[in-house]
């Protein structure tokens, strides 16, 4: 059997931090910790019935009472059964408790996947969940979670899981960009509908501001391919060729292989789709390695744009294209 608990207390009327409760997995919602980890979304606005979850975690909705309690039940075929439960309790006029429990039981694979992963994370959502609240509601955090060391390592080993590979748009932009297409590959990572609708800002988001991993990674590409007779980034890679209110295209031609990357932004979701055409053998031999480093790439620039973006750490709007830093990312693809 488990049984998990996560709770804090914070120095507001417990009718204030409902009004957090009430928003969860909306459009509005300001409580789940999100894009740091998967979002959570309902299909429907909160109340008995509405179904939804967060990453591979499915349930619904089985119980509500506004700004005091909402109780989800685990759908069946997840490995684990049981309920996970909100509650607000009222400590006096100004002080409340915010306390997340979750009851149940596993079976399967799960019997060995939540003792030393799947626990470890939920851990951290919940305590990146309760900073949350006391930030939104102005009280703190006086000491902020911090992710243990094996739950860095964890989210490493699966990679930016609220990134996910989807598939390349069949409209819009991308398709027919190329004469001809000899790779492709999207991916998409989920954002709050209250962040911004420009695909341009999404651009220049993604592109101004890769992880070091990438920049030091973009440095030793410049060098390599040098070495192997092919030309260097320019700057332009990513110079907006096109664009509708809904997204951007970018891209460039080069003498051993042509690409174009579209943004889109989307309901709930930032798009980045790649289109490849290879016009030698030594665009061939040239994709063959770094079509292995691209899918890396850019999970890791979709997560960290989104994250900067939730934080209010990112650019401000432009409408310009993006250029030298984007010329650091192109240099993949160039």
């Amino acid at each position: 059997m488990i049984k998990n608990v996560h709770e804090r207390d914070l120095a507001v009327p417990a009718a204030t931090a409902g009004g957090l409760l009430d928003a969860l997995g909306g459009p509005d919602d300001a409580l789940w910790p999100s894009p740091e980890w998967p979002p959570m979304r309902l299909d429907m606005p909160l109340r008995v019935g509405s179904g939804g979850g967060h990453g591979t975690i499915r349930y619904h909705v089985s119980a509500y009472e506004p700004g005091r309690r909402v109780e989800f039940t685990l759908d069946p075929g997840q490995g684990l059964h049981g309920r996970h439960t909100f509650t607000v309790e009222s400590l006096g006029s100004h002080r409340c408790r915010i306390r997340h429990e979750i009851t149940g039981r596993v079976d399967g694979v799960m019997r060995l996947g939540w003792p030393p992963a799947v626990r470890a994370l939920h851990d951290a959502v919940l305590e990146d969940l309760l900073d949350r609240a006391e930030r939104m509601l102005g009280v703190g955090p006086d000491r902020p979670a911090r992710w243990s060391v094996w739950v860095r390592l964890l989210r490493q080993v699966t990679g930016p899981v609220f990134v996910r590979a989807v598939d390349v748009p069949v409209d819009g932009l991308l398709p027919g960009a190329l004469d001809r297409v000899d790779a492709t590959d999207a991916f998409a990572v989920d954002v709050a509908d209250g962040l911004p609708s420009d695909p341009q800002w999404w651009a220049d988001q993604i592109l101004r501001d890769p992880p070091a991993p990438v920049v030091a990674l973009m440095a030793l590409h410049e060098v390599l391919v040098g070495l192997a007779g092919i030309a260097r980034a320019t700057g332009d890679e990513f110079a907006t060729r096109q664009r509708t209110g809904e997204e951007v295209l970018l891209g460039a031609d080069a003498g051993h292989l042509d690409f174009r990357a579209v943004v889109r932004r989307e309901p709930g979701r930032v798009v980045l789709g790649t289109v490849v055409a290879l016009r030698n053998r030594r665009g061939r031999l040239y994709w063959a390695v770094v079509s292995r480093v691209h899918p890396i790439v850019v999970r890791a620039m979709l997560a960290r744009a989104a994250g900067g973006a939730r934080a209010g750490a990112g650019p401000s709007v432009r409408r310009g294209p993006a250029r030298a830093a984007g010329s650091r990312s192109a240099s993949l693809h160039s």
